[in-house]
């Protein structure tokens, strides 16, 4: 008979299953990738506009946008949010 998962939350089966840490990791990356992207509508910039104001690479910064990429850095972060002129906030929790 196979365990029920009746009642209880989904982070409960995804924590039995093992697989919380790496999904909340990738909820936060599509968060941060989302909100970067919004703000770019918001002051219509374009990729290209955006890495340039980070000195970085458009491949660089397509690898921030790119929600399915949860390698990226504190640094990588605090530039692209210097450069839209917001603050980086982090907190644990």
């Amino acid at each position: 008979m196979t365990p029920s998962h009746i009642g209880s939350s989904f982070d409960d089966f995804l924590a039995e299953a093992g697989l919380l840490d790496e999904a909340t990791t990738v909820a936060v990356k599509r968060v941060i990738a989302w909100q970067i992207e919004q703000e770019m509508r918001a002051q219509s910039l374009t990729k290209t506009e955006l890495a340039s104001r980070m000195h970085t690479s458009r491949a660089a910064l397509n690898r921030l946008l790119d929600a399915t990429d949860t390698s990226l850095t504190l640094a990588t972060l605090a530039s692209a949010a210097q450069a839209l002129g917001k603050k980086l906030r982090i907190e644990l929790a």
